[in-house]
C-alpha cells in the first residue's frame, strides 16, 4: 500500500483529493491537514510514502513545509496542488515535479497518481526526489516571485485579481481585505506574508494592518504625534504610522 497524506486548507479540496484517491486500491490516507504545521507533524508521525501538498495556504505555505521537509530525508513522492501560480508552475515543470491544477479532473488526478506511483517502485526513497526538491527550492530562492495576481476564493468561485488593481489592504483577523475600487474581497493570509510577495517598487506597508499601492496615493497631511493621514485617489483615508514612516521616506526618496 502506498500511504499518503493529504495537505490543503479547503475542506472541499480535501474531500476531492480524498475522494479520487479512494478509487485507487493501493492508496491509503493516513492523514488530512488543514495546514503547514499540521503537516510537518504529520510527515514526522507517519512517514508517508506520497504527499498531495497545496501550495497556496496561510502562515505556512507549501514551500515551507518543503524546507522542513528537505532537512529530514528520505522525501516522500509528492504532488503539488495549486490553484494558480505561473511561475511555481514553471518551476515543477522545469524539474519534472507532478502538480495538479485546480480545478483538476480525475483523469488529471489519476495519471499524477500513476506518475507518483511508478517512482515509489521504481527507486529506493528518493535520493532523486530529494535532489529535484531541493533544485526547486533553490531556484524559488535565486529567482524570487513578486506577485502580479492574487486568487480570491469566494463562495465557491475563484477570482482572479491583477495586483495593480488593487488600492489597498488591510488585516482583519487571519484574513486580509482586498479593496478594489468599490469593491472588497477576504483573502486568508497574513500580512507579513503578504508584504514578502508584494514588490516594494508598487505596494508599501504605512501601519502594522495597513499595506497601500504607491500609485494610487494623492496626497499627504501631517496628522497627530508624527503620523500622517494619507489620502488615495478614491478618497479613502488611512494612517501612516510613526514606526513605519522611515521606510516610507525612503521608498519615496523624499523626506516628510
Amino acid at each position: 500500500m502506498i500511504r499518503a497524506i493529504i495537505v490543503d486548507d479547503e475542506p472541499l479540496a480535501r474531500e476531492k483529493v480524498q475522494l479520487f484517491a479512494n478509487d485507487e486500491s493501493d492508496i491509503e490516507i493516513v492523514e488530512l491537514c488543514t495546514n503547514g504545521q499540521e503537516a510537518i507533524a504529520s510527515f514526522h508521525r507517519h512517514k508517508p510514502d506520497l504527499l498531495f501538498l497545496d501550495i497556496q495556504m496561510p502562515e505556512i505555505n507549501g514551500f515551507d513545509v518543503l524546507k522542513h521537509l528537505q532537512l529530514h530525508p528520505p522525501l516522500p513522492e509528492i504532488i503539488f496542488i495549486t490553484a494558480y501560480d505561473e511561475f511555481a508552475l514553471r518551476a515543477f515543470e522545469f524539474h519534472a515535479l507532478d502538480y495538479l491544477l485546480k480545478p483538476y479532473d480525475r483523469e488529471r488526478f489519476t495519471k499524477a497518481v500513476a506518475y507518483a506511483r511508478n517512482l515509489i517502485a521504481s527507486r529506493p526513497q528518493s535520493d532523486v526526489t530529494t535532489e529535484q526538491i531541493k533544485a526547486l527550492l533553490d531556484s524559488l530562492k535565486q529567482s524570487p516571485s513578486k506577485l502580479e495576481r492574487l486568487i480570491v476564493k469566494t463562495n465557491g468561485r475563484i477570482i482572479f485579481l491583477r495586483i495593480d488593481e488593487i488600492d489597498w489592504m488591510e488585516a482583519a483577523g487571519n484574513y486580509i481585505k482586498l479593496h478594489v475600487g468599490n469593491e472588497t474581497h477576504l483573502m486568508r493570509e497574513t500580512m507579513n506574508k503578504m508584504e514578502e510577495q508584494l514588490s516594494s517598487q508598487q505596494f508599501i506597508r504605512i501601519h502594522r494592518g495597513t499595506i497601500i499601492n504607491i500609485a494610487k496615493i494623492k496626497e499627504l497631511q501631517p496628522y497627530f504625534n508624527g503620523e500622517y493621514k494619507v489620502t488615495l485617489q478614491n478618497n479613502t483615508t488611512v494612517i501612516l504610522s510613526r514606526g513605519y514612516r522611515d521606510n516610507f521616506t525612503t521608498v519615496l526618496g523624499k523626506p516628510l
